[in-house]
């Protein structure tokens, strides 16, 4: 079984500035004024490299502190991930 990914104290978003949906996912909590980690896999290679042996291809990767994970997540999901209305 891949390692897991650490339950955060705040939304965290592992992502890259190059990647559209990343961006979308950011402009989408920053609207909402919601409250998040920002984790650039382009300049933390640790975090790259966990998400990696975690198995995760695909970015955003959005954990919830309740654990949840998120991959690529529609705005209705971090809606409902970070507890607002979409």
């Amino acid at each position: 079984m891949p390692p897991l990914l650490p339950t955060p104290d705040v939304l965290t978003v592992y992502g890259a500035d190059w990647c559209f949906d990343c961006r979308l996912a950011k402009r989408f909590l920053d609207g909402a004024e919601v409250s998040y980690r920002y984790v650039d896999l382009e300049v933390d290679e640790l975090a790259r490299t966990l998400l990696e042996d975690a198995g995760y291809r695909a970015i955003p990767v959005v954990v919830t502190p309740a654990g949840t994970v998120l991959t690529e997540p529609s705005e209705d999901d971090l809606a409902a991930a970070a507890g607002i209305a979409a």
